[in-house]
């Protein structure tokens, strides 16, 4: 799994972060912050949710297929 951001459509809601802290940071004033762009499948489901909710749909995935 690969995170992407569009920047010009994340609005900073923050709800990334409420979802997935471990792999999104959102500062004040500021669009997000993707601090693990491949994250271990551990925190999957947490990503998936993070990009489901956000109000911007500014988040997307791919999956990785290297390895």
């Amino acid at each position: 799994m690969r995170i992407e951001a569009d920047l010009d459509l994340c609005q900073g809601h923050a709800v990334c972060q409420d979802e997935a802290p471990d792999v999104f940071t959102v500062p004040k004033r500021g669009t997000v912050e993707i601090l693990d762009a491949t994250p271990d499948p551990s925190l999957h489901a947490e990503v998936r949710r993070a990009v489901k909710y956000c109000p911007a749909q500014a988040l997307f995935l791919s999956e990785d297929t290297a390895g």
